[in-house]
């Protein structure tokens, strides 16, 4: 009996369809043309143009420290919050609060931005950086805190009992015990979060203020003002070095395996 191709045919439609674009954004990059419609032969004219675009840098700068803050934030809170449901999830009150935490990953980004903003015009908060971050910690610490309860499911409690059994205090129970072993889960939290940062556009679109442009605020207003050439470096150079961490990441997990 001959097995069906149609898997096999069905994957490689998916794949062409997922990577083919970007294949094609890559290639423009190096495309002396304005436009990406004709092809005018090969250039590093758009590279050498990005480094000089201080603005782009400035963007990506702004883009970093909100995600590198908010990344912090949201894994101390998410954390706490995923051990707070956890191990006190029984009542109505944490209830109320597991509802509080899951609501910012149903809601619509646009709606969450635009309630952020009147929240913050309401108490006269000047929109800026601090203000994005604030934003990106709301909905990362949700992310942050699911990805973490989910690593507590299958934790044994009857380790920190152990520990406090034989005269560890709470204090060396937690950073001896109970967060190496959580933190897999806190890493994996912490990721997400970092990329869901750097990625958000729709809600630091309405709280951002004068001077806090970020990456993909500036990215939108190049589109608007028509420099294809210049994002389509932009973005190869961000492929490179997302590829890179991700091969390097295989690279350590390999390793720590043998």
């Amino acid at each position: 009996m001959n097995r069906s191709r149609v898997p096999l045919y069905t994957t490689l439609a998916v794949l062409l369809f997922f990577y083919l674009p970007i294949v094609v954004l890559v290639i423009n990059s190096f495309n002396a043309s304005r436009f990406g419609g004709t092809w005018d032969g090969w250039t590093l004219k758009w590279y050498a143009k990005l480094f000089t675009q201080r603005d782009i840098w400035l963007a990506l700068k702004n883009t970093l420290i909100i995600a590198v803050g908010a990344t912090a934030g949201s894994v101390v809170l998410g954390t706490t919050a995923a051990f707070a449901l956890h191990r006190y999830g029984k009542s109505r009150l944490q209830r109320v609060h597991y509802s509080l935490i899951y609501t910012p990953l149903v809601v619509p980004e646009i709606l969450m931005g635009i309630s952020l903003l009147l929240f913050f015009v309401a108490i006269g908060a000047e929109l800026g950086l601090f203000t994005i971050f604030l934003a990106h910690v709301t909905f990362c610490t949700s992310y942050v805190a699911m990805v973490v309860l989910a690593r507590l499911q299958d934790f044994d409690f009857s380790i920190i009992e152990a520990a406090q059994d034989l005269g560890a205090g709470w204090w060396t129970t937690t950073w001896k015990v109970l967060l190496p072993l959580l933190a897999p889960g806190i890493a994996a939290g912490g990721l997400l979060a970092f990329t869901l940062s750097i990625d958000d556009f729709v809600i630091s679109f309405f709280v951002a203020g004068p001077g806090s442009t970020t990456l993909p605020i500036r990215i939108y207003s190049m589109i608007k003002f028509g420099s294809p050439p210049l994002i389509n470096a932009l973005s190869t150079l961000l492929l490179v070095v997302t590829f890179t961490l991700v091969a390097l990441s295989q690279r350590l997990t390999e390793r720590r395996r043998a």
